[in-house]
């Protein structure tokens, strides 16, 4: 069965978690995630009963959740990486009076009031109401102002809590940058680095792969996919945007890519040209900046050495 890995591409904006719902038997919706009572919904705990507190985890990473469209089965999950993100935007974005019931209405009177990262299981205050939290769960404190839902939640009717939201596919991420290519406008040699990008996703679980390299790779290749997207951009090959996709999303490389990565260092003298003034400075991002193409050498010398 497939595993598929959603994530939050942050470019997209609407992309994140919209609200939080007290369920029993909730709904699945196609355009967006909702997850079942028997898919994810982890039990809430009665904190305060006189001040109507209640206490849950919202996000379990690395977990396997069945889904299914169709005839087409398959599991969903979350890194922690996503499920802190997920969480970071959620407050930033005002979105903890957003609750719903059973995934079918938004309610009044139901808010987040404390939100955080499980960071040590065992100290954690998830540890006080035996929510046998892990590492990385997103763990929330709702306040119920709302007597109608106060009495359900009293009589039963809701039990957990699910998360409503919008993500990506990573593998459709890691894909979309090869989309809509003109083989006519590419050369011989970038046709045959797209033929190994494609290889390599398409075959990437028998492949070693590595995606330890820095953030701040990550966040150049999402700078010049941003840019691009904004203003519009001919610089550089279909390859370099495919490149810039991977980086972007996180995705993993493997040796042949981070060797290409690392041939990249050839045009780092044209990496200070600024965007509106030439294609040197968008493209040295596009394969990470001076922090990618750096790491990529250093990795291809420790994964050589270690072979």
């Amino acid at each position: 069965m497939d595993t598929i890995e959603l994530i939050i591409d942050e470019q997209l904006g609407e992309e994140g978690i919209n609200a939080i719902s007290l369920v029993e038997f909730p709904a699945i919706e196609e355009n967006f995630v909702a997850l079942s009572k028997d898919q994810h919904k982890v039990e809430f705990k009665t904190v305060d009963k006189e001040k109507r507190i209640i206490v849950g985890l919202a996000l379990v990473p690395d977990k396997l959740i069945y889904r299914r469209r169709g005839d087409y089965e398959y599991n969903i999950t979350f890194s922690k990486e996503t499920v802190r993100k997920a969480s970071e935007l959620y407050l930033k974005r005002l979105k903890n009076n957003n609750t719903t019931l059973e995934h079918q209405e938004f309610t009044s009177g139901v808010s987040v009031i404390e939100s955080w990262i499980v960071e040590d299981p065992k100290q954690d205050k998830t540890a006080l109401y035996n929510l046998n939290a892990k590492e990385g769960d997103w763990a929330v404190v709702m306040k119920i102002d709302n007597d109608a839902v106060w009495q359900d939640v009293k009589n039963g009717k809701y039990l957990g809590l699910s998360i409503e939201g919008i993500f990506s596919d990573k593998k459709e991420e890691e894909m979309s940058a090869i989309e809509d290519i003109n083989i006519e406008d590419i050369s011989e040699e970038e046709a045959y680095e797209m033929i190994q990008d494609i290889i390599e996703l398409m075959d990437e679980e028998k492949l070693a792969s590595y995606s330890d390299y820095p953030q701040a790779a990550k966040n150049n290749a999402k700078r010049a996919i941003a840019y691009k997207k904004k203003n519009g951009s001919s610089c550089g090959t279909s390859v370099g945007w495919t490149r810039a996709g991977q980086l972007a999303s996180g995705a993993a490389l493997s040796r042949s890519t981070i060797a290409r990565m690392a041939s990249f260092k050839r045009h780092q003298q044209n990496k200070d040209v600024p965007y509106s003034e030439g294609c040197g400075g968008i493209m040295w991002d596009c394969w990470g900046g001076s922090a990618g193409v750096n790491w990529a050498i250093s990795k291809l010398k420790k994964i050589d050495n270690e072979s």
